[in-house]
């Protein structure tokens, strides 16, 4: 293996230049060498001063693309993956891993049988207050977690999400966006999904895919927790909503604001601040803001450590996966208005 890999990005939209940005200048023992799909690469690999690729298999067929990151509409990072993984190629693809758990399958099955790793970009679980939280969940030290509600309200967001995410062959928002909260349940308590009841709808008739989810999860070990996803509440919405979790454990309470602060209340005691998450500066630095490229960062540099150090098969596209799983049951309850269990799979 090479000391420092090589990155090919394929997409150049808005995630596209977030990979390229964090790779150049975030991330230690790897460079960004080609990028490819879309209109916008020339521009994107001409700013960078890397190599423009006139298709995405010619990407995959470069000796000196070590890794992929797959940054392109959602229908896509299915086929892109596994055609990645043929390639030989290690993976970062964005959230969702695929828009259907076949996909997710056959990306898994091909990097074990190449020993590659792949890696699922779940940039809430890089968030200070939910590292936090897991931190204090793992130690015990508020006793066994009874319940979990985890929210995602972004007020009038169907007017601000990007055309490509509301065709339907991108599936939807409990897709694209809620598949955060899915795989911070399974994350935070450590448990499996076992059934899935949901409503996934639009609030408005003028909207092609779902824009709002109330879930009820089930987990393995029978604790049941809540989702409530939406980008269709009304402006301004309501405080500490844009990405929330509120845990009830047996001997005190978690709120945790993803994009603010973590509040504990210990034994009935008052709350009290535990961490806080500095604020991206949407208005100045923009999108590549370094506090928001740095949750990027730690999930890109431990791929490319993987990577150095021979680890392997493995990363966080089982995660992957079983988030996909979570929301295409999802999908089914609210179609036959009853549970569903998400499609097992074998790790």
């Amino acid at each position: 293996m090479r000391e420092i890999l090589g990155v090919g990005i394929i997409g150049a939209g808005f995630m596209g230049q977030t990979y390229a940005r964090t790779v150049t200048t975030l991330v230690k023992g790897a460079r960004l060498v080609a990028v490819a799909g879309g209109t916008r690469a020339p521009k994107l690999a001409e700013e960078y001063g890397v190599d423009a690729m006139g298709s995405v298999e010619a990407l995959f067929g470069r000796p000196d693309v070590d890794l992929v990151c797959i940054a392109t509409p959602h229908a896509g990072h299915g086929r892109e993956g596994l055609a990645a993984a043929r390639a030989g190629k290690h993976l970062i693809i964005d959230k969702p891993m695929a828009t259907t758990v076949d996909a997710c399958d056959a990306i898994l099955e091909e990097c074990a049988a190449r020993r590659l790793r792949c890696e699922i970009m779940f940039t809430q679980r890089n968030r200070i207050c939910n590292l936090e939280t897991k931190r204090l969940l793992d130690s015990g030290v508020l006793g066994g977690v009874l319940h979990m509600h985890n929210v995602q309200i972004v007020p009038d967001g169907m007017k601000t999400t990007p055309a490509w995410q509301l065709q339907p062959e991108n599936v939807g928002i409990l897709m694209g966006h809620g598949i955060h909260n899915l795989d911070q349940v399974r994350w935070l308590t450590g448990q499996e999904i076992d059934r899935v009841y949901a409503k996934v709808r639009s609030l408005r008739p003028e909207y092609g895919v779902d824009s709002t989810s109330d879930i009820t999860l089930t987990l393995s070990n029978g604790m049941v927790c809540t989702v409530f996803c939406s980008f269709e509440v009304v402006k301004p919405g309501f405080a500490r909503t844009g990405g929330a979790t509120q845990v009830v454990c047996e001997g005190g309470l978690i709120d945790c604001d993803w994009y603010g602060e973590l509040r504990v209340s210990r034994g009935g005691g008052p709350w009290e601040v535990l961490a806080t998450q500095p604020t991206i500066d949407w208005a100045g630095q923009g999108f590549l803001d370094p506090v928001r490229l740095s949750t990027y960062a730690i999930t890109l540099q431990r791929i490319v450590d993987d990577i150095q150090s021979g680890a392997g098969s493995g990363g966080t596209g089982w995660d992957g996966r079983q988030a996909v799983a979570a929301a295409a049951a999802a999908y089914e309850s609210s179609r036959c208005g009853r549970e569903v269990a998400p499609k097992a799979g074998v790790r």
